[in-house]
């Protein structure tokens, strides 16, 4: 899929308000991980400066007393949770509240409540600045903490000029572990329709794709191989899933994410086809979305990723999250 431009900000979307980055799936057909395993992060004075009240659920009360500083980031651990550790390889659901530790203004809350968390990938780190990576690897299901960081685990040397953060401010983020996500798609097995390509899972849930010997579909189509119970994507979500692309023609894979973990991103900014095939589709189903070439694929093709003008494209997609 087209990748989207980076950006630096905490405003676009609320569940990829803390990104460094936000790309639809790239063009390589091996991922490899972008961010090596985050080790434990210590406490430290400046951490441990930071006072949070407030019930697990809800968004917290934060004092401190600006300006705080740290040369790395630290981390303290307001409140210990029950539930399951977060380990390497993990995709988890987090809540926030986000502050400017140099001046002290907040800058933005969500996640908290019955609204859906921000994913993190403990494996990649994809769609997340370091620090909050930092603050949630090596947590339990159920753990508050408290993370201070320098500009060079947040937003680096640009700051984030829509927010008024400025690139030596410091950052504050209380963060609420909420639960581990699953890595694939846990609906339930429907009956595949004729015609479209056939799907095999390995042990780990990646697909094996292998096309039928008819021609391929002129116009968009959608098969659900697996039907979630979760909430329903829509062109406002931001959505967080395993895939696997690949030209119908050849059976050659241009894309996957298995390999490196679940990726997120927000539904409008893909192509045409991919958005119009998630929305309307639910947590934790498989689909198979079949894209013929023109407007609602690559118009004109995508050098990059081997795909011609003329290629119908074929993604497995499983969706994990969307908020």
């Amino acid at each position: 899929m087209r990748t989207l431009p980076t950006f630096l900000t905490l405003t676009a979307v609320a569940a990829v308000a803390l990104t460094g980055c936000a790309a639809s799936p790239a063009s390589s057909p091996t991922p490899s991980a972008t961010t090596a395993p985050v080790a434990c992060t210590d406490p430290g004075a400046t951490s441990d400066a930071v006072t949070v009240a407030g019930d697990a659920a809800a968004e917290p009360t934060v004092t401190f007393e600006a300006p705080l500083a740290t040369k790395a980031t630290e981390r303290t651990v307001i409140t210990e949770g029950t539930g399951d550790a977060i380990e390497e390889g993990d995709s988890v659901a987090i809540s926030y509240a986000a502050y400017n530790a140099t001046t002290g203004a907040k800058l933005t809350a969500g996640g908290f409540g019955d609204a859906a968390g921000l994913t993190v990938n403990v494996v990649n780190g994809q769609g997340v600045i370091p620090g909050i990576l930092k603050g949630v690897a090596c947590s339990n299901v159920g753990d508050r903490v408290a993370v201070v960081f320098p500009p060079a685990d947040g937003f680096g040397e640009t700051g984030n000029t829509d927010l008024g953060v400025a690139a030596t401010d410091q950052l504050l983020f209380v963060i609420d572990i909420k639960e581990k996500l699953p890595t694939r798609a846990t609906g339930e097995d429907q009956e595949p329709t004729d015609g479209f390509p056939t799907v095999k899972l390995a042990d780990d849930g990646a697909p094996t794709v292998t096309m039928p010997k008819s021609d391929p579909p002129t116009d968009l189509a959608v098969e659900v191989l697996k039907k979630g119970d979760g909430a329903a994507v829509t062109e406002t979500s931001t959505v967080t899933v395993q895939y696997t692309g690949a030209i119908w023609d050849t059976g050659k894979m241009f894309d996957q994410s298995w390999g490196v973990g679940p990726t997120s991103f927000p539904v409008s900014g893909l192509i045409t086809g991919f958005t119009q095939g998630l929305v309307g589709q639910t947590v934790g189903s498989q689909v198979v979305i079949v894209i013929p070439p023109g407007e609602l694929g690559y118009e004109g093709g995508n050098e990059t990723a081997g795909i011609s003008e003329t290629d119908t494209l074929v993604f497995v997609v499983d969706i994990i999250a969307a908020a």
